[in-house]
């Protein structure tokens, strides 16, 4: 989820509130707060605190609440991950360490420390191209014996890792690259973590509904519907959360703008997102 802004820059708790109820009611089944695309990396441990009381307020348990606590620092990443237990998540997410490219005993060992302070369920968040260190599948084989480790966010776009990894684990794999949830669900994933679902969240589940249901036709043709919209959204040379919060402006719902060094989408490109979304509604 995004994390909205009022106009001066300063966290909207009431839009956040409307934002997960919107999400909620058309079909998301938890909401993962304060990851990239809610700005991590810009807003205080403070707010991030805020905002988990209150989307947990907003939502109740009509859906889980994951806190996104990871950070460059294993002793920063367990602070946070303690702040969220007591604010009320019900899960962590916590990406591989990032800049300082730790070996895979250091990204384990981290994990650990995270897995080991906390009593929350924690998701791993392999995403290489980011972070710069890839959480090798043997790596998560070994971290899946921790009784609180329970799922990954897989953005390495190694389904044949993914796969040894789901053959012998009960790791929950969820898809962190909207283009990737169908293929990674009919192999044994277990839904997305979505960008794009700020803004279609109805037309995302639906993919997956269809898939559930034994009509693996349509769930195709639904992913290819929704197929310009994620390219626009995340594979235009914006970050994810530029994308959303334009598009999300466009329509009227809670966002606001984003944090330096981030910059807003120019006209033209909120132009072509707005366009995507009403061909992608009017095609239904």
């Amino acid at each position: 989820m995004v994390t909205p802004f009022t106009a001066e820059g300063l966290l909207d708790l009431d839009g956040a509130q409307r934002l997960a109820e919107r999400l909620v009611s058309e079909g998301c089944d938890g909401l993962v707060l304060s990851g990239t695309t809610g700005e991590s990396p810009t807003t205080t441990d403070a707010e991030k605190s805020a905002l988990v009381r209150a989307v947990a307020e907003a939502v109740g348990d009509r859906a889980a609440i994951v806190a996104g606590v990871g950070t460059a620092d294993t002793r920063h990443t367990v602070e946070l991950a303690l702040e969220a237990e007591k604010a009320g998540a019900d899960g962590l997410l916590v990406v591989a360490p990032y800049y300082s490219r730790p070996p895979q005993d250091a990204v384990e060992a981290h994990f650990r420390a995270v897995a080991d302070a906390s009593g929350l369920p924690l998701a791993l968040y392999d995403i290489p191209d980011r972070t710069g260190t890839r959480v090798e599948p043997e790596t998560v084989l070994r971290l899946a014996g921790h009784p609180r480790i329970v799922a990954v966010k897989d953005c390495a776009y190694d389904l044949l890792g993914t796969q040894k990894v789901l053959a012998r684990t009960d790791l929950a794999y969820y898809a962190g690259c909207d283009e990737y949830a169908l293929a990674l669900y009919a192999v044994g994933g277990a839904g997305y973590i979505s960008t794009v679902a700020n803004a279609v969240p109805g037309r995302l589940r639906a993919v997956l509904d269809a898939f559930d249901a034994g009509n693996t036709g349509g769930a195709a043709r639904r992913q290819q519907r929704v197929i310009p919209l994620i390219e626009l959204m995340t594979a235009s040379g914006l970050p994810g959360t530029v994308t959303a919060k334009a598009l999300l402006n466009s329509l009227g719902l809670p966002a606001g703008p984003v944090r330096a060094p981030l910059l807003p989408a120019g006209h033209e490109v909120t132009d072509g997102l707005l366009a995507a979304y009403e061909r992608l509604v009017a095609g239904a």
